[in-house]
């Protein structure tokens, strides 16, 4: 198997969803989590919808601050 956790909770496998980052047990991709809670939909909604536990949705806020944590941006 080429699962590998990339963050707690988090996993990437070139054979799930593309190699996208997942919440770790699922076929459920990081950005999804982060972009339906930025649409305003409810982490209680997420996790009835998705069938999540509330720790993963939190990994995936973690693991989408992390990731914007370590991007820099070029001035032109």
């Amino acid at each position: 198997m080429n699962r590998q956790e990339i963050f707690p909770h988090i996993t990437v496998d070139p054979q799930v969803r593309f190699g996208k980052p997942v919440i770790a047990g699922t076929r459920v991709p990081v950005d999804l989590v982060v972009g339906k809670l930025a649409g305003g939909m409810t982490q209680n909604k997420v996790k009835q919808e998705y069938e999540l536990q509330q720790i993963q949705i939190l990994a995936a806020l973690k693991y989408a601050a992390q990731i914007v944590a370590l991007e820099e941006v070029a001035f032109a």
